[in-house]
């Protein structure tokens, strides 16, 4: 059963970090995560933004529990902090690859 009812810290919460996906560069830094953990060169490279950027909304987006960090050597790679965030960002993108429905005139 979904679970609808939150406090009034956790909604604060939660409109924070939809507050912070509603960014189009954060977004897709999210998206460059999802199917597999990647360095912020990759990101980078994928998103086509600068790594210093890069770096600056991975700060944001850990902060708020969206994406993790993995040390691997002298490398850190980023991944969705769990499949909660996974499974809400392939939902979202896959409901806006469908057409648009048809509402009854």
């Amino acid at each position: 059963m979904l679970r609808t009812s939150i406090t009034d810290d956790q909604a604060v919460e939660l409109a924070e970090m939809f507050k912070l996906m509603g960014d189009p560069s954060r977004l897709r830094i999210i998206l460059a995560c999802l199917d597999g953990a990647a360095c912020v060169s990759d990101i980078a490279t994928r998103t086509r933004l600068s790594p210093s950027l890069v770096s600056h909304h991975l700060r944001l987006l850990r902060a708020a529990r969206i994406l993790r960090a993995e040390r691997q050597g002298k490398q850190v790679f980023y991944a969705p902090a769990d499949e909660h965030i996974r499974c809400t960002i392939a939902d979202m993108v896959a409901h806006v690859g469908e057409p648009p429905a048809m509402e009854d005139a």
